[in-house]
Protein backbone atom coordinates (compact mmCIF):
# COMPACT_ATOMS: atom_id res chain seq x y z
CA UNK A 1 0.00 0.00 0.00
CA UNK A 2 1.67 3.21 -1.47
CA UNK A 3 0.45 5.34 1.52
CA UNK A 4 1.40 3.04 4.30
CA UNK A 5 5.12 3.08 3.06
CA UNK A 6 5.17 6.56 2.32
CA UNK A 7 4.39 6.88 6.18
CA UNK A 8 6.52 4.69 7.16
CA UNK A 9 9.43 6.30 5.35
CA UNK A 10 8.86 9.86 6.95
CA UNK A 11 8.14 7.51 10.17
CA UNK A 12 11.90 6.28 9.95
CA UNK A 13 13.12 10.00 9.18
CA UNK A 14 11.82 11.55 11.48
CA UNK A 15 12.77 9.15 14.31
CA UNK A 16 16.12 8.83 13.12
CA UNK A 17 19.65 9.33 15.32
CA UNK A 18 19.02 12.72 15.42
CA UNK A 19 15.98 13.65 17.06
CA UNK A 20 17.04 9.89 19.68
CA UNK A 21 20.29 11.80 20.58
CA UNK A 22 18.32 15.47 21.15
CA UNK A 23 15.70 13.37 23.00
CA UNK A 24 18.87 11.37 25.11
CA UNK A 25 20.91 14.78 25.54
CA UNK A 26 18.48 16.98 26.61
CA UNK A 27 17.66 14.49 29.47
CA UNK A 28 21.48 13.44 30.63
CA UNK A 29 21.91 17.43 30.33
CA UNK A 30 19.05 17.96 32.88
CA UNK A 31 20.07 15.23 34.97
CA UNK A 32 23.29 16.63 35.13
CA UNK A 33 21.98 20.31 35.55
CA UNK A 34 19.47 19.13 38.46
CA UNK A 35 22.08 17.10 40.25
CA UNK A 36 20.37 13.60 39.85
CA UNK A 37 17.34 15.15 40.59
CA UNK A 38 15.47 11.97 39.75
CA UNK A 39 16.97 9.85 42.36
CA UNK A 40 18.29 12.14 44.79
CA UNK A 41 14.65 13.74 45.06
CA UNK A 42 12.40 10.89 44.31
CA UNK A 43 11.37 10.20 48.32
CA UNK A 44 10.14 13.82 48.36
CA UNK A 45 8.29 13.44 45.34
CA UNK A 46 6.48 10.60 46.34
CA UNK A 47 5.48 12.41 49.84
CA UNK A 48 4.28 15.21 47.95
CA UNK A 49 2.35 13.42 45.33
CA UNK A 50 0.63 11.57 48.22
CA UNK A 51 0.24 14.55 50.73
CA UNK A 52 -1.05 16.95 47.84
CA UNK A 53 -4.42 19.11 47.93
CA UNK A 54 -7.15 16.97 45.46
CA UNK A 55 -6.09 19.03 42.21
CA UNK A 56 -2.90 18.05 42.49
CA UNK A 57 -3.58 14.40 42.32
CA UNK A 58 -6.12 14.72 40.02
CA UNK A 59 -3.99 16.45 37.28
CA UNK A 60 -1.92 13.85 38.26
CA UNK A 61 -4.01 10.80 37.48
CA UNK A 62 -4.95 12.94 34.55
CA UNK A 63 -1.17 12.71 32.57
CA UNK A 64 -1.24 9.12 33.97
CA UNK A 65 -4.31 8.55 32.22
CA UNK A 66 -2.70 9.53 29.04
CA UNK A 67 0.63 8.44 29.91
CA UNK A 68 -0.66 4.47 30.84
CA UNK A 69 -2.49 3.84 27.82
CA UNK A 70 -2.03 0.89 25.10
CA UNK A 71 1.00 1.62 24.50
CA UNK A 72 1.93 0.69 27.80
CA UNK A 73 1.32 -3.06 26.73
CA UNK A 74 1.17 -3.42 23.07
CA UNK A 75 3.77 -0.39 22.55
CA UNK A 76 5.99 -2.38 24.70
CA UNK A 77 5.39 -5.70 23.48
CA UNK A 78 6.11 -4.31 19.71
CA UNK A 79 8.81 -3.06 20.66
CA UNK A 80 11.08 -6.15 22.08
CA UNK A 81 9.70 -7.96 19.00
CA UNK A 82 10.89 -5.61 16.59
CA UNK A 83 14.03 -5.03 18.20
CA UNK A 84 14.44 -7.62 20.77
CA UNK A 85 14.86 -7.67 24.17
CA UNK A 86 17.04 -5.17 24.74
CA UNK A 87 14.78 -2.40 23.38
CA UNK A 88 13.39 -2.82 27.22
CA UNK A 89 16.36 -1.74 28.77
CA UNK A 90 16.59 1.22 26.63
CA UNK A 91 13.20 1.81 27.23
CA UNK A 92 14.18 2.06 31.28
CA UNK A 93 17.28 4.32 30.39
CA UNK A 94 15.30 6.77 28.44
CA UNK A 95 12.67 6.54 31.30
CA UNK A 96 15.50 7.38 33.89
CA UNK A 97 16.60 10.47 32.11
CA UNK A 98 13.28 11.50 30.95
CA UNK A 99 12.21 11.85 34.89
CA UNK A 100 14.33 15.06 34.49
CA UNK A 101 12.62 15.92 31.71
CA UNK A 102 9.49 15.32 32.81
CA UNK A 103 10.41 17.41 36.29
CA UNK A 104 11.68 20.04 33.98
CA UNK A 105 8.12 20.05 31.96
CA UNK A 106 6.03 20.64 35.06
CA UNK A 107 8.61 23.21 36.86
CA UNK A 108 7.64 25.15 33.30
CA UNK A 109 4.44 24.68 32.85
CA UNK A 110 3.62 26.13 36.30
CA UNK A 111 6.04 28.65 36.34
CA UNK A 112 5.28 30.34 33.31
CA UNK A 113 1.36 30.02 32.86
CA UNK A 114 -1.04 32.49 32.49
CA UNK A 115 -4.51 32.74 34.51
CA UNK A 116 -7.34 35.14 32.69
CA UNK A 117 -10.51 34.96 34.52
CA UNK A 118 -10.97 31.31 34.83
CA UNK A 119 -8.93 30.60 31.49
CA UNK A 120 -5.27 28.81 32.03
CA UNK A 121 -3.32 29.07 29.49
CA UNK A 122 -0.13 26.46 30.31
CA UNK A 123 1.84 23.49 28.65
CA UNK A 124 4.61 24.41 26.21
CA UNK A 125 2.74 26.61 24.45
CA UNK A 126 2.99 28.64 27.12
CA UNK A 127 6.07 28.69 28.29
CA UNK A 128 7.74 28.96 24.74
CA UNK A 129 6.06 32.36 24.66
CA UNK A 130 6.14 33.39 27.89
CA UNK A 131 9.41 32.44 28.99
CA UNK A 132 11.26 32.52 25.73
CA UNK A 133 9.78 35.98 24.64
CA UNK A 134 7.12 36.82 22.41
CA UNK A 135 9.65 36.37 18.78
CA UNK A 136 9.04 32.47 19.98
CA UNK A 137 5.28 32.39 19.49
CA UNK A 138 5.39 30.87 16.07
CA UNK A 139 7.54 28.09 17.46
CA UNK A 140 4.54 27.75 20.43
CA UNK A 141 1.51 28.02 18.05
CA UNK A 142 3.60 25.21 16.08
CA UNK A 143 3.52 23.33 19.34
CA UNK A 144 -0.37 23.45 19.79
CA UNK A 145 -1.01 22.49 16.32
CA UNK A 146 0.97 19.00 16.45
CA UNK A 147 -0.70 18.47 19.92
CA UNK A 148 -4.22 19.06 18.82
CA UNK A 149 -3.49 16.80 15.94
CA UNK A 150 -1.50 14.40 18.05
CA UNK A 151 -4.79 14.26 20.39
CA UNK A 152 -7.39 13.30 17.66
CA UNK A 153 -4.96 11.42 14.76
CA UNK A 154 -2.52 9.85 17.47
CA UNK A 155 -2.48 8.93 20.83
CA UNK A 156 -5.82 9.53 21.76
CA UNK A 157 -8.19 8.16 19.39
CA UNK A 158 -6.92 5.92 17.15
CA UNK A 159 -4.04 3.68 18.92
CA UNK A 160 -6.37 3.26 22.26
CA UNK A 161 -9.61 2.30 20.27
CA UNK A 162 -7.91 0.24 17.91
CA UNK A 163 -6.21 -1.93 20.84
CA UNK A 164 -8.94 -2.55 22.56
CA UNK A 165 -10.70 -4.03 19.01
CA UNK A 166 -7.82 -5.98 19.19
CA UNK A 167 -7.91 -7.38 22.30
CA UNK A 168 -11.71 -8.30 22.08
CA UNK A 169 -11.05 -10.07 19.02
CA UNK A 170 -8.70 -12.13 20.86
CA UNK A 171 -11.31 -13.55 23.26
CA UNK A 172 -13.87 -14.04 20.55
CA UNK A 173 -13.47 -16.43 16.87
CA UNK A 174 -12.60 -13.51 14.33
CA UNK A 175 -14.31 -15.09 11.27
CA UNK A 176 -17.21 -15.08 13.03
CA UNK A 177 -16.89 -11.45 14.19
CA UNK A 178 -16.85 -10.85 10.26
CA UNK A 179 -19.34 -8.24 9.01
CA UNK A 180 -17.74 -6.87 5.19
CA UNK A 181 -14.67 -6.01 3.41
CA UNK A 182 -13.83 -2.48 1.56
CA UNK A 183 -11.37 -3.17 -0.28
CA UNK A 184 -8.25 -3.87 1.97
CA UNK A 185 -10.45 -3.12 5.02
CA UNK A 186 -12.28 -6.16 6.47
CA UNK A 187 -14.74 -4.41 8.96
CA UNK A 188 -16.20 -7.07 11.84
CA UNK A 189 -18.76 -6.44 14.26
CA UNK A 190 -16.41 -6.30 16.98
CA UNK A 191 -14.52 -3.05 15.50
CA UNK A 192 -18.65 -1.66 15.01
CA UNK A 193 -19.71 -2.32 18.78
CA UNK A 194 -16.49 -1.45 20.27
CA UNK A 195 -16.00 1.38 18.25
CA UNK A 196 -19.78 2.41 19.45
CA UNK A 197 -19.78 1.91 23.14
CA UNK A 198 -15.89 3.64 24.02
CA UNK A 199 -17.47 6.50 21.57
CA UNK A 200 -20.65 6.86 23.75
CA UNK A 201 -18.80 6.91 27.12
CA UNK A 202 -16.09 9.13 25.88
CA UNK A 203 -18.72 11.68 24.73
CA UNK A 204 -20.38 11.60 27.98
CA UNK A 205 -17.42 11.78 30.01
CA UNK A 206 -15.76 14.85 28.09
CA UNK A 207 -18.93 16.79 28.06
CA UNK A 208 -18.53 17.45 31.55
CA UNK A 209 -14.97 19.05 31.24
CA UNK A 210 -11.79 18.94 33.30
CA UNK A 211 -13.61 18.55 35.98
CA UNK A 212 -15.40 15.59 35.11
CA UNK A 213 -12.40 14.04 32.99
CA UNK A 214 -9.92 14.51 36.61
CA UNK A 215 -12.94 13.39 38.77
CA UNK A 216 -13.07 9.57 36.62
CA UNK A 217 -9.63 9.81 35.98
CA UNK A 218 -9.11 10.07 39.99
CA UNK A 219 -11.06 6.79 40.34
CA UNK A 220 -10.22 4.80 37.75
CA UNK A 221 -6.15 4.94 37.11
CA UNK A 222 -4.93 3.92 40.83
CA UNK A 223 -6.88 0.96 40.21
CA UNK A 224 -6.05 -0.44 37.24
CA UNK A 225 -2.40 0.00 37.69
CA UNK A 226 -2.63 -1.66 40.55
CA UNK A 227 -4.72 -4.72 38.75
CA UNK A 228 -2.25 -4.68 35.94
CA UNK A 229 0.72 -4.91 38.22
CA UNK A 230 -0.09 -7.50 40.51
CA UNK A 231 -1.24 -9.75 37.45
CA UNK A 232 2.09 -9.03 35.82
CA UNK A 233 4.09 -10.41 39.59
CA UNK A 234 1.71 -13.03 39.46
CA UNK A 235 3.05 -14.49 35.71
CA UNK A 236 6.75 -13.36 37.33
CA UNK A 237 6.50 -15.62 40.37
CA UNK A 238 4.98 -17.91 38.05
CA UNK A 239 8.22 -18.09 35.80
CA UNK A 240 10.98 -17.25 38.20
CA UNK A 241 12.94 -19.53 36.98
CA UNK A 242 13.38 -17.89 33.87
CA UNK A 243 14.11 -14.61 35.13
CA UNK A 244 18.22 -15.06 35.31
CA UNK A 245 18.52 -15.77 31.41
CA UNK A 246 15.28 -13.14 30.75
CA UNK A 247 17.47 -10.39 32.46
CA UNK A 248 20.69 -11.28 30.60
CA UNK A 249 19.23 -11.67 27.09
CA UNK A 250 18.11 -7.93 28.10
CA UNK A 251 21.10 -6.74 28.63
CA UNK A 252 23.07 -8.32 26.01
CA UNK A 253 21.00 -7.76 23.17
CA UNK A 254 21.15 -4.13 24.07
CA UNK A 255 24.32 -3.17 22.91
CA UNK A 256 24.99 -5.89 20.16
CA UNK A 257 23.45 -7.22 16.33
CA UNK A 258 22.22 -10.64 17.52
CA UNK A 259 20.68 -13.11 15.43
CA UNK A 260 16.72 -13.73 16.29
CA UNK A 261 15.28 -17.35 17.12
CA UNK A 262 16.14 -19.99 14.15
CA UNK A 263 18.64 -17.80 12.65
CA UNK A 264 17.03 -14.75 11.25
CA UNK A 265 19.18 -11.67 11.44
CA UNK A 266 17.63 -8.50 11.15
CA UNK A 267 18.24 -6.77 14.45
CA UNK A 268 20.77 -4.02 14.97
CA UNK A 269 21.90 -1.60 17.46
CA UNK A 270 20.25 1.10 15.53
CA UNK A 271 16.87 -0.88 15.84
CA UNK A 272 17.16 -1.34 19.31
CA UNK A 273 17.72 1.33 20.35
CA UNK A 274 15.58 3.55 18.12
CA UNK A 275 12.65 1.20 19.05
CA UNK A 276 13.82 1.64 22.84
CA UNK A 277 13.64 5.74 22.56
CA UNK A 278 11.02 5.65 20.32
CA UNK A 279 8.31 3.22 22.34
CA UNK A 280 9.82 4.90 25.43
CA UNK A 281 8.64 8.32 24.32
CA UNK A 282 5.66 6.74 23.47
CA UNK A 283 4.52 5.71 26.95
CA UNK A 284 6.42 8.04 29.17
CA UNK A 285 5.37 11.17 27.39
CA UNK A 286 8.79 12.21 28.72
CA UNK A 287 10.09 15.35 26.60
CA UNK A 288 6.65 15.34 24.61
CA UNK A 289 4.72 18.19 26.34
CA UNK A 290 1.57 16.63 26.63
CA UNK A 291 1.71 16.41 30.44
CA UNK A 292 2.76 19.66 31.35
CA UNK A 293 -0.56 21.09 30.02
CA UNK A 294 -2.16 18.90 32.89
CA UNK A 295 0.36 19.90 35.27
CA UNK A 296 -0.48 23.52 34.68
CA UNK A 297 -4.60 22.60 35.71
CA UNK A 298 -3.41 22.47 39.55
CA UNK A 299 -3.86 25.41 42.74
CA UNK A 300 -0.51 24.96 43.92
CA UNK A 301 1.87 27.70 42.76
CA UNK A 302 5.01 25.86 43.78
CA UNK A 303 6.45 25.09 40.26
CA UNK A 304 9.02 22.59 42.36
CA UNK A 305 6.49 20.91 44.14
CA UNK A 306 4.65 20.62 40.69
CA UNK A 307 7.61 19.26 38.53
CA UNK A 308 8.48 16.64 41.01
CA UNK A 309 4.93 15.19 41.37
CA UNK A 310 5.32 15.43 37.48
CA UNK A 311 8.43 13.09 37.36
CA UNK A 312 6.13 10.35 39.26
CA UNK A 313 4.30 9.95 36.11
CA UNK A 314 7.51 8.58 34.14
CA UNK A 315 8.47 6.34 37.22
CA UNK A 316 5.12 4.65 37.37
CA UNK A 317 4.38 4.35 33.88
CA UNK A 318 7.13 3.07 32.37
CA UNK A 319 10.28 2.46 34.85
CA UNK A 320 7.42 -0.05 36.83
CA UNK A 321 4.78 -0.67 34.41
CA UNK A 322 6.46 -0.99 31.37
CA UNK A 323 9.27 -3.06 32.84
CA UNK A 324 6.73 -5.83 34.00
CA UNK A 325 5.18 -5.83 30.56
CA UNK A 326 8.82 -6.26 28.82
CA UNK A 327 9.68 -8.69 31.61
CA UNK A 328 6.54 -10.78 30.79
CA UNK A 329 6.78 -10.96 27.20
CA UNK A 330 10.61 -11.48 27.31
CA UNK A 331 9.95 -14.31 30.30
CA UNK A 332 7.37 -16.68 28.11
CA UNK A 333 9.26 -15.63 25.13
CA UNK A 334 6.24 -14.00 23.32
CA UNK A 335 8.28 -12.00 21.24
CA UNK A 336 9.36 -14.61 19.36
CA UNK A 337 6.36 -15.79 17.99
CA UNK A 338 6.26 -13.35 14.85
CA UNK A 339 2.68 -12.00 16.28
CA UNK A 340 1.59 -8.14 16.62
CA UNK A 341 0.16 -5.69 18.87
CA UNK A 342 -2.14 -7.01 21.68
CA UNK A 343 -1.68 -10.51 20.34
CA UNK A 344 1.81 -10.67 22.01
CA UNK A 345 0.81 -9.59 25.21
CA UNK A 346 -2.25 -11.91 25.11
CA UNK A 347 0.54 -14.78 24.53
CA UNK A 348 2.78 -14.20 26.78
CA UNK A 349 -0.36 -14.03 30.06
CA UNK A 350 -2.07 -17.01 28.14
CA UNK A 351 1.31 -18.99 28.17
CA UNK A 352 3.02 -17.51 32.12
CA UNK A 353 -0.45 -17.23 34.15
CA UNK A 354 -1.94 -20.51 35.65
CA UNK A 355 -5.43 -19.87 34.05
CA UNK A 356 -7.54 -21.18 31.11
CA UNK A 357 -6.38 -19.28 27.95
CA UNK A 358 -9.92 -17.61 27.76
CA UNK A 359 -9.48 -16.30 31.58
CA UNK A 360 -5.89 -14.38 30.40
CA UNK A 361 -7.29 -12.92 27.10
CA UNK A 362 -10.27 -11.73 29.41
CA UNK A 363 -7.63 -9.95 31.49
CA UNK A 364 -5.73 -8.39 28.93
CA UNK A 365 -8.98 -7.27 27.65
CA UNK A 366 -10.03 -5.58 30.71
CA UNK A 367 -6.65 -3.96 31.49
CA UNK A 368 -6.70 -2.75 27.56
CA UNK A 369 -10.40 -1.03 27.99
CA UNK A 370 -9.12 0.89 31.62
CA UNK A 371 -6.34 1.79 30.40
CA UNK A 372 -7.24 3.12 26.96
CA UNK A 373 -10.71 4.96 28.00
CA UNK A 374 -8.60 6.89 30.26
CA UNK A 375 -6.06 8.21 27.66
CA UNK A 376 -9.16 8.49 25.36
CA UNK A 377 -10.05 11.32 27.86
CA UNK A 378 -6.79 12.31 29.40
CA UNK A 379 -5.51 13.11 25.84
CA UNK A 380 -9.18 14.65 25.18
CA UNK A 381 -7.88 17.49 27.26
CA UNK A 382 -4.77 18.20 25.97
CA UNK A 383 -6.11 18.48 22.41
CA UNK A 384 -8.72 20.97 23.56
CA UNK A 385 -6.11 23.27 25.71
CA UNK A 386 -3.60 23.51 22.73
CA UNK A 387 -7.06 24.56 20.88
CA UNK A 388 -8.06 26.92 23.40
CA UNK A 389 -4.46 28.66 23.22
CA UNK A 390 -4.93 28.79 19.19
CA UNK A 391 -8.26 30.03 18.81
CA UNK A 392 -8.01 32.26 22.70
CA UNK A 393 -10.64 30.47 24.49
CA UNK A 394 -13.34 30.41 21.52
CA UNK A 395 -15.55 27.54 23.08
CA UNK A 396 -17.51 27.00 20.27
CA UNK A 397 -14.95 25.85 18.04
CA UNK A 398 -14.13 23.69 21.31
CA UNK A 399 -17.23 21.74 20.92
CA UNK A 400 -16.80 21.05 17.24
CA UNK A 401 -13.16 19.82 18.05
CA UNK A 402 -14.73 17.35 20.82
CA UNK A 403 -17.39 15.98 18.72
CA UNK A 404 -14.90 15.20 15.89
CA UNK A 405 -12.80 13.80 18.80
CA UNK A 406 -15.36 11.25 20.11
CA UNK A 407 -16.01 10.50 15.66
CA UNK A 408 -12.10 9.55 15.15
CA UNK A 409 -12.89 7.38 18.35
CA UNK A 410 -15.38 5.25 16.11
CA UNK A 411 -13.38 5.60 12.60
CA UNK A 412 -10.14 4.25 14.53
CA UNK A 413 -11.44 0.87 15.60
CA UNK A 414 -11.78 0.15 11.62
CA UNK A 415 -8.19 0.91 10.48
CA UNK A 416 -5.17 -0.67 10.17
CA UNK A 417 -2.35 -0.97 13.39
CA UNK A 418 0.60 -0.36 11.88
CA UNK A 419 -0.56 2.58 10.02
CA UNK A 420 -1.61 3.92 13.47
CA UNK A 421 1.43 3.38 14.84
CA UNK A 422 3.48 5.42 12.57
CA UNK A 423 1.51 7.95 12.02
CA UNK A 424 1.33 8.24 16.28
CA UNK A 425 5.13 8.09 16.41
CA UNK A 426 4.99 11.00 13.62
CA UNK A 427 3.17 13.26 14.97
CA UNK A 428 5.08 12.70 18.95
CA UNK A 429 8.04 13.50 17.18
CA UNK A 430 6.63 17.01 15.91
CA UNK A 431 5.54 17.72 19.11
CA UNK A 432 8.67 16.94 21.22
CA UNK A 433 11.00 19.09 19.02
CA UNK A 434 9.81 22.39 19.73
CA UNK A 435 9.29 21.56 23.60
CA UNK A 436 12.70 19.89 23.87
CA UNK A 437 13.98 23.12 21.91
CA UNK A 438 12.61 25.31 24.73
CA UNK A 439 13.65 23.10 27.36
CA UNK A 440 17.03 23.56 26.63
CA UNK A 441 16.83 27.15 26.58
CA UNK A 442 15.18 27.13 29.91
CA UNK A 443 17.75 24.87 31.60
CA UNK A 444 19.54 27.44 33.43
CA UNK A 445 16.20 29.07 34.80
CA UNK A 446 15.42 25.61 36.04
CA UNK A 447 18.48 24.73 37.64
CA UNK A 448 18.72 28.46 39.38
CA UNK A 449 15.48 28.18 40.95
CA UNK A 450 15.63 24.49 41.65
CA UNK A 451 19.06 24.03 43.32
Amino acid sequence: MVTLDVIRQIHDFIWGMPLICLIIIVGVWLTIKLKGLQVTKLKKAFSFMLKGEVSTFQALCISMSATIGTGNITAVASAITIGGPGALLWMIITAFFGMATKYAEGFLAVKYRKIENDRIIGGPYAYIEYGLGAKWKPLAKAFAIFGMFASILGLGTLTQINGIVDATQNVFDKESLHLLSIGKINLSWCSLIAGALIAIFSALVLIGGVKRIGRVCEWIVPIMALTYIAICLLLICCNIKEIPLAIRSIVQMAFSNQALAGGITGITIRNVIQQGVAKGIFTNEAGLGSAPIATATVKSNDPIRQGLVAMTSTFFGTVIICSLTGLCVVLTGAWKENLMGISIADYAFTKGLPFPSIVCSLLILLCIICFAFTTIIGWNLYGVKCLDYLTKGNVKIQKIYNWLYILMVFIGAFLKIDLIWNLAEIINALMAIPNLIAILFLTNDIAKDTN
